[in-house]
């Protein structure tokens, strides 16, 4: 049903890659979410609170940056070292337990050939952000994304789809030991693999003044799926992907026995329905319009 409107919307939807790495450890952790490439512009639309991972990134960089600053100015033959580490440690709030960032690199793939850098502008009260790349000789897509012109087709029980990187398969990072940083390397798998996932319309959400800003689905947005595009099945544009809600069912089970490879067992089991919710397509394109993006409408 969806097939060649995912072809479609593929064609401009791109994955941010990021990986970070938290105090006290090795080990460094892949993660994915989602945006959409606008215009020929160098302009792209994720969520606000994946386009703040660009600037909490930069921070836990310069925090760690100046705590290892002030370490490597203690003498390490002074007495209570161990003491004197542990109230820096204090300081910044690092603490090995609860696995605190101190570096995260993030790659917006595919989008311009260079670039000198970005700028992000965050929706003040909504989950939505715009980046513009500055400084790129071409935009890396040759179409765009059509958004809805007329948002009064939407109606409960219309089926649409979504689309994003959900499952974070790539591996060409690594934590350098003699840097005390992460990077990315040539090594490895380099791509994540795009995943969609069908629902119906359920619910049109409002906020405080009564505005329908969100678009609820029968179905979970999945984690990664954050800033991807909300489509039918020609490919026209509805909202974005912004995060799900869960409700309990009531079908609460406690101490309920079953038979597991014939053996009894008692279970306890708390059932909760999972309901995505994305930004509405009116509040995108006045967003836009704001900020003198150009877009198709259709």
């Amino acid at each position: 049903m969806y097939k060649k409107a995912i072809e479609k919307v593929t064609k401009f939807t791109r994955p941010l890659l990021s990986i970070s790495r938290a105090y006290g450890y090795t080990d460094v952790m892949p993660g994915c979410s989602t945006f959409i490439i606008i215009n020929d512009e160098g302009w792209i639309l994720t969520c606000k609170h994946v386009a703040e991972q660009i600037r909490i990134a930069e921070e836990a960089y310069k925090r760690y940056a100046s705590f290892k600053a002030e370490l490597s100015a203690i003498p390490k033959s002074k007495s209570h070292y161990k003491t004197v580490v542990k109230e820096l440690e204090k300081k910044y709030q690092y603490d090995h337990k609860k696995r605190v960032l101190v570096q995260q690199r993030n790659n917006l793939a595919d989008v311009v050939d260079k670039s000198t850098g970005i700028q992000c502008f965050n929706h003040p009260e909504y989950d939505l952000a715009l980046i513009r790349f500055n400084g790129f000789g071409q935009v890396l897509c040759n179409e765009y994304p059509v958004f809805a012109k007329d948002s009064s087709v939407l109606k409960q029980g219309m089926s649409l789809c979504r689309l994003g990187y959900p499952y974070p398969e790539f591996s060409n990072f690594r934590y350098d030991a003699d840097k005390d940083d992460i990077e990315w390397t040539n090594q490895g798998k380099t791509g994540t693999p795009l995943f969609p996932i069908d629902g119906i319309l359920t619910r049109f959400c409002a906020d405080n003044n009564n505005r329908v800003v969100e678009i609820e689905l029968s179905t979970p947005g999945l984690k990664g799926q954050s800033g991807g595009p909300l489509f039918d099945v020609n490919g026209i544009v509805y909202g974005i992907q912004s995060g799900t809600i869960s409700y309990p069912l009531g079908f609460d089970q406690e101490n309920k026995e079953i038979f597991v490879n014939g053996v009894a067992k008692k279970v306890n089991d708390y059932s909760f329905i999972h309901l995505g919710r994305c930004v509405h397509v009116d509040v995108i394109k006045e967003f836009m319009d704001t900020h003198g993006v150009k877009y198709q409408v259709g």
